[in-house]
């Protein structure tokens, strides 16, 4: 018999962000490298002897809790990719669900009905998954392996175990990340022990570091976005401009910028609540903002996530910003990974936060 420790990935980009990541390379935020380092205690006293894991930048770095605590080597096995979801791949949530909510729907609830351009059927996925984990089973008769996977396929995998058809995928759970799951595999059959557990994300010591801030869950749409439009926008722009936000940004300037500026407006359904300034060097945010009624709701890190995207194409590697000496908006942007980067010549302290991949994880499949 062999037993398999089936584990999603941490927190990563897409999750926060409310982007669809599907097979695109994703990084993991600093709530899931705190995550990482819960599997790594939760795993410390239990003895594993290989460990697996989808060609995924997320999955690798998430393994690293156990195969660099271990000193194992990481097998890489593109079968146990995420669903490739075609065209919606790298759009928001958002987006997705205001072009088509009948299939945003299927997707989470009703899979057996869900069809999009480019994408895998989840049928598809299904069949590729359980015969990865079957093979990694047979090649490890008798001993105890970690694999490492996404939360639409390890769902799949699951509620196919215990006896759930596609079309009742919506009766099933989701994850969490980093949720443990244990099978077992004798020959062809595989048996779910348990599924799901995140106790390791419920001690004292995890919680401590937990912030208050609201996260968004699931498939929950989130905003979409579309270029601020002068100048019957000008109004809505001041208007996010106020006292608490507007000391760290100066509105005469950025109303002059968005005519050479990428400058995004985000919108939940049809309502405005917010907006992401880039430029002028790759990462520089020069204003990000919420409509106050619209604030603590996990939008801010989703026009940090437009900025992400935004400067990962033209090479760059770091987010910054530049905010005046005790403006309340430092700890929102502490919240999310920005550290200080040195003082400008107006006075104004420069936070800087890195989103570059570290190249230990991008390494070659070997499986």
């Amino acid at each position: 018999m062999t037993s398999i420790y089936l584990i999603r990935h941490a927190e990563a980009e897409g999750n926060l962000y409310r982007i669809a990541q599907g097979q695109d390379n994703s990084n993991l935020t600093n709530r899931g490298w705190r995550q990482v380092r819960a599997l790594e205690k939760r795993f410390s006293d239990i003895h594993i002897d290989a460990v697996y894991a989808s060609d995924l930048y997320r999955t690798c770095a998430t393994a690293s809790a156990i195969y660099k605590a271990k000193d194992l080597p990481l097998h890489r096995c593109p079968s146990l990719r995420e669903i490739c979801v075609g065209r919606w791949e790298q759009r928001t949530w958002g987006d997705i669900y205001r072009e088509d909510p009948v299939q945003m729907g299927y997707f989470n609830r009703q899979p057996d009905k869900w069809h999009v351009e480019g994408a895998e059927t989840p049928g598809q996925v299904l069949e590729r998954v359980l015969k990865a984990i079957r093979t990694i089973a047979a090649e490890n008769e008798g001993r105890i392996v970690a694999v490492f996977s996404h939360g639409y396929a390890i769902r799949l995998v699951l509620a196919y175990l215990q006896g759930y058809p596609l079309e009742r995928l919506g009766e099933t759970p989701t994850g969490d990340n980093t949720a443990v799951s244990l099978l077992e595999a004798e020959g062809d059959t595989l048996r779910v022990v348990f599924r799901d557990d995140n106790s390791h994300l419920k001690t004292p010591e995890f919680l401590t570091g937990e912030k208050v801030r609201k996260r968004a869950n699931g498939l929950e749409p989130g905003l979409w976005f579309q270029p601020l439009r002068l100048p019957e926008q000008a109004g809505f722009l001041r208007e996010l401009l106020s006292p608490e936000w507007g000391a760290a940004f100066d509105a005469d300037r950025l109303l002059a910028d968005t005519a050479r500026r990428e400058t995004l407006v985000g919108y939940l359904e049809e309502e405005p609540v917010g907006v992401v300034q880039f430029g002028p060097e790759p990462g520089w945010i020069s204003l990000l903002c919420i409509r106050e009624d619209c604030r603590k709701r996990g939008f801010g890190a989703q026009l940090i996530g437009q900025a992400v995207q935004h400067t990962r194409p033209l090479g760059g590697g770091r987010l910054m910003t530049a905010l005046a000496e005790g403006s309340a908006v430092h700890s929102f942007f502490a919240d999310y990974g920005f550290q200080p980067a040195g003082t400008l010549e107006d006075g104004r302290t420069c936070l800087e936060k890195d989103i570059r991949f570290l190249p230990e994880f991008l390494g070659e499949t070997d499986t």
